[in-house]
Formats: C-alpha cells, structure tokens, sequence
C-alpha cells in the first residue's frame, strides 16, 4: 500500500534528486494527480504559451505514467519523443512490452544518448513510422 503523503509537497518521496534539482529558470509543474500529466495541471497551456511544439519524456513507471502522458501528448499534436533507456517498470518485461510496441504508435522513441547527440548538432531524430 502507498503511504498517502508519499508524492505530497514537502514529504519524503516528493522532491527532486539533489542531482535533478531545477535551475530558477526552469518551469516546474506541480499537481499532477494521476498518470498523465496534462490531466490535472496547466502543463498544455505553459508549453503551449511558450511556443513548445516538441516534448521529451523519460521517468517511472514506463507503462503508466509516462505512456499516459506521452499518449495525451501525442493526442493535443505535440512532437513527442519518449527515451527509451531514462525509464523504469515494476517489470523488464511490462518496460519491454511498451517501449517495442507502444512507444512507436505514439512517440519517436530513442535512446538518451541519440538524443543528447541531436541537441548538440543539427541532426534530428528520424521519425516513427506510427508516431506523428
């Protein structure tokens, strides 16, 4: 059973890793409330208000949250591009199941490595044949 304050502001379980802390620039979205991110905050219209077409998503738990979120994504027309190696499931075969078969559908899934390569040149990720 979840401890209930376990993602509550302020308690153990919710802040970011010392090595992930934000920098004052960046935007922080709070209120996620279940496992889709666009469901219960303002994350469209910040994205949206800063002219940001193009999202990349890596996080815990593969199946859920971030396949949640990268389908909502996917359906309000942004980019998306969802790492394949910067997730984790409860299982390796619930993580495989939907990095093979679902991310493609809905994404252009890569790893972090292929992707740090096209911030620092001007390549691009080639895109999924099902993704946008």
């Amino acid at each position: 059973m979840v401890d209930v304050t376990a993602f509550v502001k302020g308690q153990w379980g919710a802040d970011f890793d010392e090595r992930f802390a934000p920098e004052p620039k960046d935007i922080v979205i709070e209120g996620k409330r279940g496992l889709d991110a666009f469901g219960s905050t303002n994350l469209d219209f910040i994205l949206r208000s800063k002219g940001i077409n193009k999202v990349v998503f890596a996080g815990f738990l593969t199946n859920r949250g971030v396949e949640s979120t990268m389908r909502s994504a996917y359906e309000r027309g942004f980019k998306v591009v969802t790492l394949t190696d910067a997730v984790a499931a409860n299982s390796v075969e619930e993580g495989e199941s939907s990095v093979r078969f679902n991310y493609p559908m809905f994404s252009t899934p890569a790893t972090s490595d292929q992707f740090i390569a096209t911030l620092e040149s001007s390549t691009t990720l080639p895109e999924s044949s099902r993704g946008y």
